[in-house]
């Protein structure tokens, strides 16, 4: 029954694949088998933004797979222990955000890394710290957010902060309500190729592990992206323009409005910026902190390595942290 469910995923994986491939070289011949009164604007859109998705994240994916593929080699789960702090769960969250922010990765390509850095021997909680700071911590974002809103160093240093201080608690909750049980799927033999390499290339090994990790993630990516280009299309933004001057309803709206568009970290401060003169710069900062952290395209991403329970739980703790986080900055400027 696993080895037929396995066999299933992979022809959908290729199927997906094939159809993001065919897309690409011959959008406008596939165009033409749908009827003229089907709204050829509207596929037109969510095709670009599909396309446009696809296309910002797989970079960023490639990273990723690779940077856990090398954890996966090259780094010793002895050598991991050594690092993290012996009976100090709450402690080791300072150096696990702090880690984070070293890894020049957006949210596209971290899953991979952090479950990767859990199944090595560190603390799950500190995975997820790792998982939600890199996307907004790193030096690649930074930039992008302060070219974005140079006459705003209010939400440049608020992202960052907010950030940094939102993951610590993420961490200590999740610690707290999860504990120690294990929060990943196990993993079934593939009976791949490097299992029986040993020691002997571990170049060879690298490149098999990235390979299985990029097919195995590939896929929830596509669906992710067709349905965030889909909500992008079909979205009624005057409606959010109506909602956006509320001090409690509009943060929790560009929560979701980052959730459904599913956008790249290093791409989001632009998006933001273009809704400056709608929205508070608390309103922006829920925008900014929240979608890296988690939005529909990476819930799927999760969704393939982590438990549904942990991933509904890590949703809600999220969300009600980052919410909380936002409320109490309006009250502090």
């Amino acid at each position: 029954m696993n080895a037929f469910k396995e066999s299933a995923q992979d022809v959908i994986g290729v199927l997906l694949f094939g159809c993001f491939l065919l897309l690409f070289i011959a959008g406008d011949w596939v165009k033409n088998f749908f009827p003229k009164e089907f709204p050829n604007d509207s596929l037109l859109n969510i095709s670009t933004i599909f396309l446009s998705i696809i296309l910002e994240a797989i970079p960023f994916i490639l990273i990723g797979v690779f940077a856990s593929a090398i954890i996966q080699v090259f780094i010793s789960e002895n050598m991991l222990k050594k690092l993290i702090p012996k009976n100090r769960p709450y402690m080791a969250l300072v150096p696990a955000a702090l880690v984070g922010a070293l890894l020049p990765v957006c949210e596209c390509a971290i899953v991979p890394v952090a479950r990767r850095l859990i199944k090595k021997g560190v603390p799950q909680h500190l995975g997820i710290v790792i998982m939600v700071t890199a996307p907004i911590l790193n030096p690649i974002v930074l930039a992008s957010t302060y070219y974005a809103f140079q006459s705003n160093m209010l939400v440049v240093w608020g992202r960052m902060g907010i950030a940094f201080v939102a993951a610590i608690f993420i961490g200590a909750l999740l610690y707290r309500l999860y504990g120690t049980k294990n929060a990943l799927i196990e993993e079934t033999n593939h009976g791949h190729v490097h299992h029986q390499l040993g020691k002997q290339n571990k170049v060879l090994q690298t490149i098999i592990h990235a390979s299985d990790e990029f097919f195995d993630m590939g896929k929830y990516l596509i669906i992710g992206a067709l349905a965030a280009s889909i909500f992008q299309t079909f979205l009624n933004r005057e409606v959010l323009i109506t909602l956006g001057s509320g001090d409690l309803i509009a943060p929790a709206i560009m929560m979701g409005f980052a959730y459904i568009v599913s956008l790249c970290s290093e791409a989001d401060a632009f998006v933001a910026s273009s809704f400056g003169t709608i929205f508070t710069s608390s309103s922006l900062l829920a925008f900014l902190v929240y979608g890296p952290m988690i939005d529909f395209k990476n819930t799927l991403l999760m969704l393939a390595y982590f438990k549904k329970r942990f991933v509904v739980l890590f949703i809600v703790v999220v969300t009600l942290v980052v919410y909380l986080s936002i409320l109490l900055f309006q009250q502090l400027i």
